[in-house]
């Protein structure tokens, strides 16, 4: 699972790999041995020579302009997200990711969602462990958001996670996300995806596809006792100067039942610390 080449040229493999002929109108009149694209055909496809694109893919050249990078995009048919998932590795460069994060001060980040008692809000790093949670998150999500988890291993490993019925979307965001985010010179990265790979097949071809998918906002639907599964919206930022760290926060439609059993996870957990 650790890179052998560029991310870049990892990145341009893995996708040439994906792309059906026939979805980008090309024909072979010999037969595949492998699926996906030639070379020479996504070189084509790009408007460039095969030697050039090849350099690419091997990383004898790592400086391909943003022209050259877009048209192999279009080659590819990457979304967006894939877009600006190439234009970043094609500039990213080694990081020792673990000494960026030991200098964060997270005190701060603390207080803040501390200070949020009815909004669950959690801060997680770019291998998506949980750096951080506040008292509403952890009860939202029991299993998932106690600081020090990895998203991936909980998703990936937990009986009580693969047995939900969202589970193979839940899988898929998962792994396209932790490819987004991860730092591509990360080994701590590297060194999860390869325990997780070769414990489970289904990570280790959804991980291989190299398929990406940033968090924006969407729904989410724990399951919370008493009202059964709720309905929340999320949101996620990155948090400036840190190594990639985004914060993730929830919310219900006001007057929603879903609101109702915030503001009373809220009061029971105010509750409980009044007590302690």
């Amino acid at each position: 699972m650790i890179a052998t080449g560029t991310p870049l040229g990892d990145y341009l493999r893995a996708r040439r790999a994906a792309t059906r002929p026939e979805d980008v109108d090309v024909r072979s009149h010999t037969r595949r041995r492998v699926p996906g694209l030639r070379r020479d055909e996504v070189a084509g496809l790009a408007g460039i020579s095969q030697e050039y694109y090849m350099r690419l893919e091997q990383g004898r050249d790592r400086a391909p302009s943003e022209q050259v990078l877009h048209a192999l995009a279009r080659a590819l048919l990457l979304d967006d997200a894939g877009v600006q998932h190439l234009l970043r590795l094609s500039t990213v460069q080694p990081l020792d990711v673990a000494a960026a994060e030991a200098a964060v001060s997270i005190e701060a980040m603390s207080a803040i969602l501390d200070s949020w008692p009815n909004t669950p809000a959690y801060i997680i790093n770019s291998r998506h462990e949980v750096v951080l949670s506040n008292a509403l998150a952890r009860w939202v999500v029991p299993l998932g958001l106690e600081v020090g988890r990895s998203i991936p291993e909980v998703v990936f490993t937990f009986p009580e996670v693969r047995a939900l019925p969202t589970w193979p979307a839940l899988a898929d965001r998962t792994a396209r996300r932790m490819r987004f985010y991860g730092h591509p010179y990360d080994p701590r990265l590297h060194e999860t995806a390869a325990r997780l790979a070769e414990a489970d097949p289904v990570f280790r071809r959804l991980w291989e596809r190299h398929e990406v998918d940033p968090y924006y906002d969407g729904d989410v639907r724990p399951s919370v006792d008493g009202y059964g599964q709720i309905t929340l919206r999320h949101q996620t930022f990155v948090v400036p100067n840190t190594p990639g760290y985004l914060l993730c926060a929830y919310h219900a439609v006001p007057g929603s039942d879903s609101a109702a059993a915030l503001a009373d996870l809220a009061d029971r957990i105010a509750g409980a610390v009044a007590l302690s």
